[in-house]
């Protein structure tokens, strides 16, 4: 099968988050099963020129018209990649925010990017199926069912249109649809209209032959108002072709048998090396380490509202009154950033952090942690508490989206189970379920053992989602399901 994969960004080219990982990770698994898969992105300050394969392309936004060149990534591990080259729209230092704040023109930026992509689909061969990834790309079916309708080359090609996380959608004024050229027409409510707004995303899920998101349980979720972000009616009358996709994860990467950033290689047969690892990883963020028996709790994640951190602001006295030590490293709101601070100021054997982004300290945290948390408020896939799985650090998560597909809750009786989860939002909740955990870790450790194993005997590769995104895409393309 034909497949074009249109993202915003996508690793190693460009990244913000999980969405790039997807993008890097799928279309190769894809072209590995025998798919012809090309990527397009936009081409950004940091990533590397390559020849131009189509100059001068005529775009028009609203009444202007623009002129962005189609560059060649060539192909990788199978799959082709081209770059939407324009730089007034993309040379520039952030993919979609600067100093905190979106780009004042973003909508412009990705209708050009939007329309840029079917150009090029119509030059460089037409695909059987377009995939299209969160709100940057969402014009794509919106153009392909509106001014695309009676394209005889891209009329009839179905999307597919796979919601990241439903919380970023793309608003803008209403005076941006003539600014994009797009007709009044669209401007209702079974359209594109959002309280007064244009919402690209939900173009994309009114538009899209089949819409996915990346797990079972927050394709449930989002058609509730608690999770829907306001579009959850939307997505409810869409329900008979909504399907949640768990995401894969890149083992060649993310595994403690060949990971080059930690201290030592280890195996669920042969777990000696994790001690070593926990033992830098104390001394990465100048915690004691003379006791290395103390449990270590590991934190990698954005600093946002909505990874659940200020449930640990509710409780963290409590949660220091044990006795564990803490690693946080991320980046993000500014409230958190400073929660953190505070209480390694206030906890300085016990707890500990690192503002950035850091690749290498995220692989020493999941392979030296014994206990990884992640207490979100809501998460649409979620991928550490994945790799925490296979580095025998044992998740401890709230039940919610992609977290409670992929964690099972731990059954000392039985031995069976992943990890701990609680379903309550709110701070005894967390701190209930963190300290099940530690009593287990503390009392138990023929148990804890087997959790270890049993995380790490999971598998979470590419291969099973990926086969599943071919069972959908075979079903689309046969024709679109019934809306």
């Amino acid at each position: 099968m034909k497949i074009v994969f249109v993202a915003s960004e996508c690793v190693p080219f460009s990244k913000t988050g999980g969405l790039a990982d997807v993008v890097g990770a799928l279309p190769k698994v894809l072209a590995a099963r025998g798919h012809e898969v090309s990527v397009v992105l936009p081409r950004y300050r940091k990533t590397p020129a390559g020849p131009v394969l189509l100059r001068n392309l005529s775009i028009p936004v609203g009444e202007e018209v623009h002129f962005p060149d189609i560059q060649d990534g060539r192909a990788q591990e199978g799959v082709r990649y081209f770059f939407v080259d324009y730089p007034p729209y993309f040379d520039r230092e952030g993919l979609y925010v600067d100093g905190g704040a979106d780009y004042p023109d973003n909508a412009q930026r990705f209708a050009l990017f939007a329309r840029a992509a079917l150009e090029l689909m119509k030059r460089a061969g037409v695909p059987e199926l377009i995939h299209c990834h969160d709100w940057q790309s969402a014009l794509v079916p919106v153009l392909l069912k509106s001014q695309h309708a009676k394209d005889p080359a891209l009329g009839r090609v179905p999307v597919v249109f796979t919601v990241h996380n439903l919380g970023y959608q793309g608003l803008f004024p209403r005076e941006t649809m003539a600014a994009l050229g797009l007709p009044s027409s669209l401007f209702t409510m079974e359209a594109l209209e959002f309280y007064g707004q244009i919402n690209f995303l939900k173009g994309g899920l009114v538009f899209a032959d089949f819409v996915t998101t990346v797990s079972r349980k927050y394709a449930q979720e989002i058609q509730t108002e608690e999770y829907g972000h306001g579009l959850d009616g939307v997505i409810r009358r869409r329900a008979a072709t909504v399907t949640g996709i768990v995401n894969g994860v890149d083992y060649s990467e993310w595994s403690p048998e060949t990971d080059k950033f930690l201290a030592a290689n280890y195996s669920v047969d042969k777990l000696d090396g994790k001690r070593a690892c926990k033992k830098d990883l104390l001394e990465q963020f100048r915690l004691p380490a003379a006791d290395l028996k103390k449990p270590v709790v590991g934190i990698v994640s954005r600093f946002a509202t909505q990874k659940g951190f200020d449930l640990i602001a509710e409780v963290a006295d409590e949660l220091m009154e044990n006795d564990v030590k803490v690693v946080a490293l991320g980046t993000g709101e500014p409230e958190f950033e400073s929660l953190f601070r505070e209480l390694a100021e206030r906890f300085p054997k016990k707890f500990a952090v690192r503002i950035a982004y850091d690749n290498a300290l995220a692989h020493k945290i999941e392979g030296g942690s014994d206990i990884f948390l992640m207490p979100s408020r809501y998460e649409p896939c979620g991928l550490n508490q994945i790799y925490s799985l296979k580095y025998g650090t044992v998740p401890v998560v709230r039940a919610t989206g992609g977290l409670d597909d992929t964690i099972e809750p731990f059954d000392p009786r039985a031995g069976r189970g992943t990890g701990f989860k609680f379903a309550e939002y709110a701070g005894e909740a967390l701190l209930d379920c963190l300290e099940q955990a530690l009593h287990v870790y503390e009392r138990n450790p023929e148990a804890w053992r087997r959790l270890m194993e049993n995380g790490m005997r999971k598998d979470f590769s590419w291969n099973t989602s990926a086969a599943d995104y071919e069972r959908l895409y075979q079903r689309v393309v046969k024709g679109a399901p019934p809306r």
